[in-house]
């Protein structure tokens, strides 16, 4: 079904202008701290993983230069002949266990690939997204739709203009982050008022699952994902018409998007190997630190699949 453009902001079947989208970002508050919660976890991991890692300061939001730093880890003894894997998290800022399962996978689980692989991991790329617990950046602009030359989110352009200009080959990408029940009360009908259009609603997927790319769908890469997280969670079941959040079932517990075509974070490279990862804080069945230990067994999932390719 269709949700009705009805939002707090905005006159319905009108697009937004600047003034809307002035009068939404009045309206943000800050939550959290990404200074407190985030950089100071990031520099204490670095700390303790200096021998392994370099964190790089790769930008800064123009919000605020001062508070809004963007960080990132990455290997420090670079091997040429080594496969290199990218992480992010945080590109959504609300998707919590985004942010905290890929600084709980440096933390945790990285040294033990860092034979195999050379590292780049970006845990939280949207920092004031992360504190006003917000899908949008504050000129109401989704990051996840804007990894595009000239894109509209400064967001965006940092880490791709981080990551393009390294100028190395990617063997793999793994995006992590939540579908919340927030999604359907907020984040949608945000976005019908903002462009004046109608939202198809559907059910929030009660489990993990991960979105390939539809023109690279790699199955068994989401496979190995899909079964190591089904080991520490559950797998969302598709709905009545085997679809998850509209689309259609490509495998158990994943779908796919034209991930380019879309402008999402997992298709900014040519990596052959791409998974968005999602899972669902707001389960009975679940609670945050079970989202972070699936977001970690998304990535080692992957991970132990392209160690047993080589």
């Amino acid at each position: 079904m269709t949700t009705e453009q009805s939002y707090k902001i905005g006159t319905p079947g009108q697009p937004w202008g600047s003034a809307e989208k002035s009068a939404w970002y009045q309206a943000q508050t800050v939550k959290r701290s990404y200074q407190s919660q985030v950089v100071s976890k990031i520099k204490s991991i670095h700390q303790s993983l200096s021998e392994l890692l370099d964190l790089k300061r790769y930008g800064a939001l123009s919000y605020n230069t001062d508070v809004y730093e963007l960080w990132l880890f990455m290997s420090k003894q670079w091997q040429q002949d080594k496969p290199t894997i990218l992480v992010t998290g945080g590109v959504h800022g609300y998707e919590t266990s985004g942010v905290f399962g890929a600084l709980r996978f440096v933390e945790t689980e990285l040294v033990k690939y860092s034979e195999h692989f050379n590292f780049i991991v970006a845990p939280c790329i949207s920092p004031w997204g992360y504190e006003t617990i917000n899908r949008w950046n504050p000129n109401a602009v989704d990051p996840n739709r804007s990894f595009y030359k000239d894109g509209p989110a400064e967001e965006s352009k940092n880490i791709m203009d981080y990551v393009l200009g390294l100028n190395i080959e990617l063997l793999a990408h793994i995006d992590l982050h939540e579908t919340t029940d927030t999604d359907n009360s907020e984040f949608r009908p945000a976005l019908a008022a903002r462009d004046a259009i109608d939202q198809k609603s559907w059910n929030i997927p009660d489990g993990f699952y991960g979105v390939g790319d539809s023109l690279k769908p790699q199955p068994e890469f989401q496979k190995a994902i899909i079964d190591s997280v089904s080991k520490v969670t559950h797998i969302a079941p598709a709905d009545e018409s085997n679809k998850l959040i509209g689309s259609d079932l490509a495998q158990f517990g994943v779908i796919n998007y034209p991930t380019k075509e879309l402008g999402l974070c997992a298709g900014f490279t040519d990596a052959e190997y791409v998974s968005t990862t999602e899972v669902y804080p707001d389960s009975p069945k679940s609670d945050a630190e079970n989202c972070i230990i699936a977001q970690v067994a998304a990535v080692t999932g992957g991970l132990n699949y392209l160690v047993g390719k080589k």
